[in-house]
């Protein structure tokens, strides 16, 4: 019986911890302010808009929420975008992905200044991670560092297989993973004998986007399984990448979905913005 890795939990104390961070800088005149972006009425985006505003609450720091029409042409966003690089009272940008088709992500997330780039996502930001050299990681892969040290998984020596890579996870996701010293395979649609790689891991992180993939024969006895999916099975109820009934049974510990990885991001995005 694999051990649940509990992300509502750890993101819980991560979140307490940073209140009482906000509360001491406050005592030393300190303010934090996250501006947050959303173009269009995505209702995924809605959600997650909504969820980053009430962590700001929680942990006591300020927002701004700027809710653009559907229609908001690229030289509108970019023109905000830059003053609010210029607001020296807001230290976060977040520009909630995806954008509306007609908007090039690229070009706005270059726009954002790279000491107020709490995502992770400016080249900026990416450049410093592959040089080890200090700036923002992208939330949900320095949420599953967090999610693994803290239910006091060993990373070091370990062989690590990411199954995925995306700029947003799998990426990001193998550059801190060989920061903990771990031995990392990237995995991906063309890797040949995918379940022989896969079953080579002692710790096998999933961020396909396909719901219910891995199966028990994808993975190793005693390894423990981070599934960053998010999907919705045929019966439309919310599934990960991984099959939890046929893996868990196999593994030394997994996160379910929901509530495995998913809080983690919005936790790590706080803590950014108060890094920042």
């Amino acid at each position: 019986m694999a051990s649940l890795i509990d992300g509502k939990v750890i993101s819980q104390t991560i979140k307490d911890e940073l209140k009482e961070k906000v509360e001491k800088m406050k005592e030393q005149g300190i303010t934090k302010c996250l501006a947050v972006i959303q173009v269009g009425d995505n209702p995924a985006s809605t959600v997650y808009v909504r969820n980053k505003k009430k962590g700001c609450e929680y942990i006591g720091i300020d927002s701004l929420s700027y809710e653009l029409p559907e229609n908001t042409s690229e030289d509108e966003l970019v023109k905000l975008v830059k003053e609010l690089n210029a607001n020296d009272k807001v230290n976060g940008i977040l520009v909630q992905l995806p954008l509306p088709s007609h908007i090039n992500e690229d070009v706005i997330i270059k726009t954002i200044d790279p000491a107020k780039d709490v995502d992770g996502f400016h080249p900026q930001s990416v450049g410093a991670l592959c040089i080890g050299q200090k700036g923002f990681v992208s939330c949900t892969p320095a949420g599953i560092i967090q999610l693994l040290k803290r239910s006091n998984i060993e990373i070091a020596g370990k062989e690590c297989v990411i199954l995925g890579r995306s700029n947003i996870v799998g990426k990001p996701m193998s550059l801190l993973m060989l920061r903990e010293n771990a031995t990392v395979t990237v995995a991906h649609s063309k890797t040949q004998n995918l379940k022989e790689v896969c079953k080579r891991a002692d710790i096998l992180i999933v961020a396909i986007g396909k719901p219910k993939f891995v199966t028990d024969e994808y993975v190793k006895d005693g390894a423990v399984v981070i599934d960053v999916g998010i999907n919705r099975d045929e019966n439309n109820k919310i599934c990960g990448d991984v099959d939890f009934d046929l893996v868990e049974p196999k593994c030394k510990a997994i996160t379910p979905v929901p509530g495995g990885v998913g809080p983690m991001t919005i936790a790590m995005l706080l803590n950014n913005c108060i890094e920042a």
